[in-house]
């Protein structure tokens, strides 16, 4: 079977790479895509493992992709290519302002360590901030920096024979000698998928700063919403949930915004160099739009499809149990193909 996958960042790559994994030389795979890392929308994000703004998505389905993703990570981590992938275990404190918010989160299994956080802690952190804390979890999970991992990713998609291509894809019709095509084009899928009146940009600015002293992820779930999470090299300063907004330059207010926010949170920031500001949009959508479809070409092929996009912040997190339920899509293809051809012979 030859497959086509449209888009390179983590969902596109994590795809690919499953694919090849589970089907070997049963199939072939040629990624396109105009953007590679670094400049990917994934690769402004943190990397952070946490289903963060998944509230209109199916709770089981979530819970069943970011274990996934988790499982994966933690095989990373101890395989020895940690370094390499950019995966690191990590502290996280998740914090709130917010008097209706309740942490009563299904992954609490999933990650490490997973505990509320006492009035006592709750105060303190409140007075160290000068905030109004009402609650907060501390657990341990992991970062892995999309960076890294997507030069990961492309080298084993290329050890398995898997093909990497430069090319903008206008419309299905370019790949209609395809026997398959999987969508994971992000919120380029506004111009493939027109009549997917749900997905929109949410726009992300954050800074990127030297700051190796911090060790730990900080996570206000407030209003505000910055977030202190340390990479290998850097560490993420965040940020910005712009809905509909598909500005791509840095915003000299953002800016202000998050370096005002996180030093409040660690006053330390004040010293740490800046290393970069970066802006990705993310594909916002109630759902995770994870499907099979049929494309009709102007010459009448019945193209068979898979999308998989509208994750919004939490490509990292759920990209590579998405892949796994693609998995099974195409094995189901595969089956109903195989049957087919035995009931004509």
């Amino acid at each position: 079977m030859e497959i086509a996958i449209i888009g390179a960042g983590v969902v596109g790559s994590t795809t690919a790479f499953q694919l090849l994994e589970q089907f070997g030389k049963r199939i072939s795979v040629t990624v396109f895509a105009v953007e590679f890392s670094p400049s990917t929308t994934s690769d402004v994000s943190s990397g952070l493992w946490s289903p963060r703004g998944l509230n209109g998505r199916s709770p089981e389905k979530v819970l069943k992709w970011s274990k996934d993703m988790h499982d994966f990570f933690e095989k990373l981590w101890k395989s020895g290519e940690a370094n390499e992938a950019g995966v690191s275990l990590i502290s996280v404190t998740r914090i709130t302002t917010n008097n209706t918010q309740r942490y009563n989160d299904l992954w609490r299994d999933v990650v490490f360590d997973h505990t509320d956080l006492d009035q006592k802690v709750i105060e303190r952190l409140s007075q160290q901030h000068k905030r109004s804390y009402t609650s907060g979890i501390y657990f341990t999970t992991f970062t892995c920096e999309p960076s890294l991992l997507l030069p990961h990713l492309y080298n084993r998609i290329q050890a398995a024979d898997g093909r990497i291509e430069r090319k903008r894809i206008e419309s299905f019709e370019d790949l209609d000698t395809f026997d398959l095509v999987i969508n994971c084009t992000r919120i380029g899928a506004q111009k493939l998928v027109k009549d997917d009146a749900e997905l929109k940009a949410v726009r992300g600015q954050v800074m990127r700063v030297e700051a190796p002293w911090i060790f730990d992820v900080l996570l206000d779930d407030s209003d505000n919403s910055n977030y202190i999470i340390p990479n290998m090299n850097t560490v993420v300063l965040g940020g910005t949930h712009q809905t509909n907004d598909y500005r791509k330059k840095v915003d000299a207010n953002d800016r202000r915004f998050i370096y005002k926010g996180c030093s409040n949170l660690n006053p330390s920031l004040k010293r740490a160099e800046i290393f970069r500001d970066m802006v990705g949009l993310r594909p916002g959508r109630d759902q995770v739009r994870l499907e099979r479809d049929l494309f009709i070409t102007k010459r009448g092929k019945q193209l068979q499809m898979i999308h998989n996009y509208g994750h919004g912040g939490s490509g990292v997190t759920l990209s590579y149990g998405c892949a796994i339920n693609v998995a099974d899509i195409v094995n189901a293809i595969m089956m109903a193909d195989t049957n087919k051809r035995k009931s004509i012979l």
